[in-house]
């Protein structure tokens, strides 16, 4: 399903200034657009929204059948035909031309520059010719860097970019065939080609290799030629016998076949390497990956078959790595990593997009309400032209990309809309007399003719469209020149101009909260998302702007999903972090109104607010805040009560409030041992001691330890990264000893706190420095020894007590309270301790030590060192 909206993302429109009708053009770099007509090439300089001014001319050997621009390299590439002839030439330097009568160098590819030519190639432009065994028929470049891929019959030949380097000072661009690619059973009518990924199409074919570099074994490396994959029989089981009986009275219709990935590898289309480059050269390629292949079935209700039934629009879009979100670098073109890459293309009615790096799939099905005549990709959009239409769809590759580049996406902390939503529409521009496109930049130029006639296409017999045996293929005839055509340069808005307009679109949406208002809020932030992944084009205060577009979107989206009850409610966690919002910003976004009496509360929301209270958030909610969080609680969860008022952010919270809501719990019934405790904690806030001792005493010591390994909260809190003990657990302290150490010796035994961190709880309870051991902290590692935690080491637990005691006999210094287990205790209660040695009682019977404590200590260390012995 398509959505249609009726934003407007064609900006300013300007007139290209062309002398005569255009057969061909194609833009790119900073400010570049090409138009060749005749023999004549025209190069304009478009800037922003100024008019488009004419740069230089310069005439080609013949009329331009094919042209490609390459930012990579800054030079333009054409096949060109004269006499019947058709000739590849490469246009560098072609910035230096200051009038079409400038001399200009004309040079064989790979053909060394003398020192004495140097200066005068500094300042001239020179057309690079690339000879070939075979007439090309497509070209295309490499966005990356700079390569030039050209399609011949049943073969692609890769030139590479490189450059001849002069002195220090001075170097010019060059070519070298270091590969041909023979693609049998495929005669190309489209190539892209993208950092190793090569696209070929044909009239109802589409096929997409990778060449990789690294040698599979060492018989890959030593041949000429390498065959990469394995043909399988021609069209599931029709022989080459049977496609020889093709006549005018049948006609062979092959099945419509989609292979992903490995599976490719059966389409019958046979792939060889023929390596041509130096054996020096940086990249080679060995072999090839088959990722895709797709045959569609033409309409055959009619027997004269046209050109409806052909594809068009083959490209690869690559997107590259950006890290907007989580570092500040800055992309340059050596820089650039691919991220990911998509496959598009087009039949008439249908247009398909790809992703094809790390996995195949099919993204998105474009179903065009017209015949389209020719599509661009961009990150953000897919322009499409019919006769009379300019038309506007939404893309997912940002949604693609960001899956690809961020493994935090999807989960609680980072969101993105799914690559499977619906695309749409948002804009359907008339213009009349459409017949090409092309896009760089923000800029889309189309060709338009007011009184449009039947242009010459090839025509091949219905055999012929329908097999692929075919190895002919005869390109255009442009048409006559005529009056009434026009070359428009239409600027796109920004994004975040486009941007303002959705939200302000979705606000429509806003009061019936329909799954619409989520659809367009999502096509904003991938808008913006994209805009982002292009860092190359932005300026240093374009990304401020799109980084603040950027956060605002992920709050309506978490609003959104806040409000609305779906089944994707829990995404407004995500949202509302990438927002950047506060929790009492979200809650001030929060419609309190009470509507018939009752209030209703939606999941998203709650799961907003119970999951950034149970992360221990050092922000504190007002008084007032806090009131309205527990009263949402109250109605839409009242078991999570309980702990959303032990979250440090309630700290508040009124205590009169708080207990008159617990009370309600105990009066429906959902009484237990965890509102009990959060009770007695309210109560000690209010100063109420005896409402607290009764609270302590409803429950048994082993129940209330239960209660604490349920809700850890209640004793021990973390703010700004550091541990804090409650007020309950300061109390605890001073009139239930006992009962800390248990509960917190249960907690660390339900891995609700770690060693370190309970050693320190202790410490920072009894306000000791870090050299300092409080009592409570012996006791608790006494508590350790007896229970016999699996992940305390007994070494590590032996040299902490036996160090202890030893400071204390050695500095006659009693504990700071009274330990809770005598040394008699011990033995009886943990299997480690052995006996007392009988003098060690002869000693302490003695007058001379009478000190309880130093007795005390005397036969911990006694029986502690025999074990820690023994264990050793």
């Amino acid at each position: 399903m398509v959505h249609l909206y009726n934003l407007h993302p064609f900006g300013s429109q300007q007139v290209v200034p062309c002398k005569l009708e255009p057969e061909r053009f194609c833009g790119g770099g900073r400010d570049a657009l090409f138009v060749a007509a005749g023999c004549k090439v025209e190069a304009f300089a478009v800037a922003g929204q100024e008019l488009c001014q004419p740069r230089c001319a310069f005439s080609t050997l013949g009329r331009v059948l094919r042209l490609a621009y390459s930012e990579a390299g800054d030079y333009l590439v054409a096949i060109e035909e004269k006499n019947k002839a058709t000739f590849l030439r490469a246009y560098v330097n072609w910035r230096s031309k200051r009038t079409e009568g400038s001399r200009v160098c004309i040079r064989m590819v790979g053909q060394n520059v003398e020192a004495p030519f140097s200066e005068t190639l500094r300042d001239q432009m020179s057309i690079v010719e690339m000879p070939l065994s075979e007439a090309p028929l497509c070209i295309a470049c490499c966005p990356v860097k700079g390569d030039l891929l050209v399609g011949c019959t049943n073969k692609l030949v890769l030139f590479s970019l490189k450059y001849q380097i002069i002195n220090e000072d001075f170097s010019i661009l060059d070519f070298e065939r270091s590969l041909i690619i023979h693609i049998h059973n495929i005669t190309p009518v489209e190539i892209s080609f993208c950092v190793g990924y090569v696209a070929v199409m044909s009239d109802l074919e589409v096929l997409v290799l990778k060449l990789e570099s690294d040698p599979k074994d060492e018989e890959s490396v030593n041949p000429h030629s390498h065959e990469t994959s394995k043909p399988v029989k021609w069209a599931e089981g029709i022989s080459n016998e049977t496609l020889q009986l093709e006549s005018d009275d049948f006609v062979i219709c092959q099945k419509p076949m989609e292979l992903l990935g490995e599976k490719s590898e059966q389409s019958g289309v046979s792939v060889t390497l023929e390596s041509t480059g130096l054996a020096d050269e940086k990249i080679k390629y060995f072999h090839v990956q088959h990722l895709l292949y797709r045959r569609f079935a033409p309409d055959v209700s009619s027997y004269v078959l046209s050109d409806d039934i052909k594809l068009h629009s083959l490209q690869l879009l690559p997107i590259y790595q950006t890290g907007f979100l989580t570092s500040d670098r800055k992309n340059s073109s050596q820089e650039k990593e691919l991220q990911s890459l998509f496959c598009f293309f087009s039949l008439p009615h249908v247009g398909y997009l790809y992703m094809v790096v790390k996995s195949v799939e099919l993204m998105s099905v474009y179903q065009y309400p017209e015949k389209s005549q020719q599509a661009v990709l961009t990150p953000q959009f897919l322009h499409v032209i019919t006769s009379n239409n300019l038309q506007c769809f939404t893309v997912r590759c940002s949604a693609a990309a960001a899956r690809e580049e961020d493994p935090y996406v999807d989960t609680t902390l980072k969101a993105c809309p799914p690559v499977s939503m619906d695309v749409c529409a948002l804009r359907i521009q008339l213009f009349i007399g459409l017949k090409a496109i092309c896009h760089f930049k923000n800029h889309v130029v189309l060709l338009t003719k007011a009184d449009p006639e039947a242009i010459p296409e090839r025509r091949e017999s219905p055999k012929r469209l329908l097999s692929r045996t075919g190895t002919g293929i005869k390109l255009k005839t442009p048409p006559v020149a005529e009056a009434g055509w026009n070359l428009y340069i239409v600027n796109t808005i920004s994004p975040v101009q486009l941007y303002k307009e959705m939200i302000d679109y979705s606000n429509t949406y806003k009061t019936a909260k329909t799954q619409g208002c989520i659809h367009l809020l999502s096509e904003a932030h991938l808008l913006v998302r994209a805009a982002l992944m292009d860092a190359s084009q932005l300026e240093p205060g374009e990304r401020a702007e799109l980084l603040e577009a950027f956060k605002e979107s992920c709050g309506h989206l978490g609003d959104c999903y806040s409000r609305l009850d779906t089944q994707h409610s829990h995404l407004a966690l995500p949202y509302y972090k990438m927002s950047g919002l506060s929790m009492a910003e979200v809650l001030a976004r929060v419609d309190w109104a009470v509507e018939d009496g009752s209030q209703k509360y939606e999941r998203g929301l709650i799961f907003y607010i119970n999951h950034s209270l149970y992360e221990n958030l050092d922000e504190e909610l007002s008084e007032e805040l806090a009131a309205k969080v527990v009263q949402m609680f109250h109605v839409a969860e009242p078991k999570q009560l309980p702990h959303v008022l032990c979250s440090p952010s309630m700290k508040n919270i009124n205590p009169l409030t708080a207990m008159s809501y617990l009370r309600k719990l105990d009066a429906s019934g959902v009484s237990s041992i965890l509102v009990t405790l959060t009770k007695a904690a309210v109560a000690l806030r209010m100063g109420d001691l005896d409402m607290h001792r009764n609270e302590m005493e409803v429950h048994s010591e082993m129940k209330l330890v239960c209660g604490f390994i349920l809700e850890p909260r209640l004793l021990i809190q973390r703010r700004k990264g550091q541990i804090v003990p409650s007020e309950l657990a300061a109390h605890l302290k001073e009139t239930r000893p006992g009962l800390l150490v248990a509960s917190v010796l249960g907690l660390q035994k339900n891995n609700k706190i770690g060693i370190e961190e309970a050693d320190s709880f202790f410490k920072v309870l009894c306000g000791k420095d870090e050299d300092t051991i409080p009592q409570l902290l012996v006791d608790f590692w006494e508590a350790q020894l007896v229970a016999c935690l699996p992940d305390v080491v007994l070494q590590e637990l032996f040299f902490k007590l036996t160090s202890q005691y030893i400071w204390r006999l050695s500095t006659r210094q009693p504990p700071d309270t009274i330990p809770l287990r005598t040394s008699e205790d011990l033995i009886n209660a943990c299997s480690h301790y052995g006996l007392i040695y009988p003098w060690v009682n002869i000693l302490i019977s003695s007058d001379s030590l009478a000190d309880k404590n130093y007795t005390e200590d005397l036969s911990k260390l006694q029986i502690d060192f025999v074990v820690e012995k023994t264990a050793a």
